[in-house]
């Protein structure tokens, strides 16, 4: 048995207290779960023998904990149990016993077959909130589909955006459909979990990947189709234009984005062509609307004209929003990220590596959310969490012999 692998100072959030049980896997439901333990919850991440598969997906320094895990896994306990044989889910339900809220990311059909569907969970305990993290609505006629980020960007309308303004047909270049219903995920849950604390019933929540992407593309993109009938097209022609990109500069590039009546004025001025303010073509937002295309293509000359570092003052000079446009490995010492502390250093468990853990811009009373307690290893906390459901040190030993439960050795192997 082992106790924590790497302990860490004890900060909890607005959450300590509840208890979460978290079945999801990849990243749509941990990045989730991740969110509710770095506001205090204490987080049960569930796993099977084998491990959630991101554990190997990357570099590492130890065989469970890649890149592809660390970044999402932060501030939880893990528990190990083999949740198809009837001893697994009993020890699961004593844990349920205890939870606030399950969530997970199984598909229903698979679900019921190991009887953890919501009936039979909520029947045993009535103040759990049940999260279903489904690919599609289980009203719809997808439902039970199996959905990855690459399946919904592609269904939900974002690499059709891609293909309208690049000419290529393509994914975003980031799991934008996993994050972002994460983001929907955790704010439904604590929804839920506000309801029942005022008095009322514990919901079964269910977050669609497929219908909540299609709301956040249709956003700015509904457009002409708003109405009906239609008096437009579909797309948001500013964000489509081909020119929305960084604009070169004479020595880089520079993120800058003159959008209100005064930006423009003050931007044309700065540039010398101060009567490009009354031209009809830019003097309102839906002129400039209508013909974006040709004045991005009109920035990007201007700005071409400087380098990156006179074009960062005068936007600070004239007050136009503005920022460098950063690579990867230059945020990593961004002087703004590293004064709020944005990226923390715990130890990677080899005994000689640190792993550097993104955070998640939120802040109470002016403090950012701690580490309490690192990515954990596989089946790290399986005996101590099993000893607070009941279970004896006896009892643990068997369910460890006969494969139903999985722990870290103290060797760490």
């Amino acid at each position: 048995m082992t106790a924590d692998t790497h302990p860490l100072p004890d900060n909890p959030g607005p959450l300590k207290g509840m208890r979460v049980i978290d079945l999801t896997t990849v990243l749509f439901g941990p990045y989730a779960s991740q969110y509710l333990g770095d506001y205090g919850a204490d987080v049960i991440k569930v796993e099977t023998p084998a491990g959630d598969s991101p554990r190997r997906t990357g570099q590492s320094v130890l065989p469970d904990l890649a890149a592809g895990f660390i970044s999402v896994n932060r501030n939880k306990r893990s528990i190990v149990l083999d949740l198809k044989t009837a001893p697994g889910r009993e020890a699961l339900m004593r844990l349920v016993d205890t939870a606030d809220v399950l969530m997970h990311n199984i598909r229903p059909q698979k679900l019921a077959a190991i009887g953890l569907d919501p009936a039979q969970v909520r029947a045993r305990n009535p103040r759990l909130v049940y999260a279903s993290l489904n690919g599609f609505s289980e009203a719809g006629p997808y439902a039970g589909r199996p959905a990855y980020d690459d399946i919904i960007q592609g269904m939900c309308g974002l690499s059709d955006l891609m293909g309208r303004q690049t000419g290529e047909v393509r994914f975003l270049p980031t799991v934008a459909a996993d994050k972002t219903c994460a983001m929907v995920a955790v704010h439904a849950i604590l929804a839920a979990l506000l309801e029942r604390e005022r008095g009322g019933v514990a919901r079964q929540v269910e977050v669609s990947m497929f219908e909540t992407m299609v709301g956040f593309t249709m956003v700015e993109h509904l457009c002409g189709r708003s109405f009906e009938p239609a008096n437009g097209p579909t797309g948001y022609s500013r964000a489509l234009a081909p020119s929305r990109r960084p604009y070169r500069t004479s020595d880089g590039y520079l993120s800058v984005l003159p959008y209100t009546d005064a930006h423009w004025m003050r931007f044309f001025a700065e540039v010398g062509r101060p009567e490009l303010a009354r031209d009809e073509r830019f003097a309102t937002m839906q002129a400039r609307t209508v013909n974006i295309e040709v004045l991005y293509a009109m920035t990007g000359g201007f700005i071409a004209e400087r380098s990156t570092a006179q074009w960062l003052e005068a936007c600070e000079r004239i007050d136009i929003p503005h920022g460098p446009v950063n690579t990867l490995d230059a945020l990593l010492d961004d002087p703004h990220l590293r004064a709020v502390g944005f990226f923390d250093e715990v130890p990677a468990g080899d005994g000689v590596s640190q792993m550097r853990l993104p955070g998640n811009g939120v802040r109470f009373d002016g403090r950012t959310r701690e580490v309490r307690r690192s990515p954990p290893r596989l089946g790290e906390h399986t005996r101590s969490l099993l000893l607070e459901a009941g279970y004896s040190e006896q009892a643990i030993d068997a369910l460890v012999a006969s494969g139903v439960a999985l722990e870290l050795k103290a060797s760490g192997g």
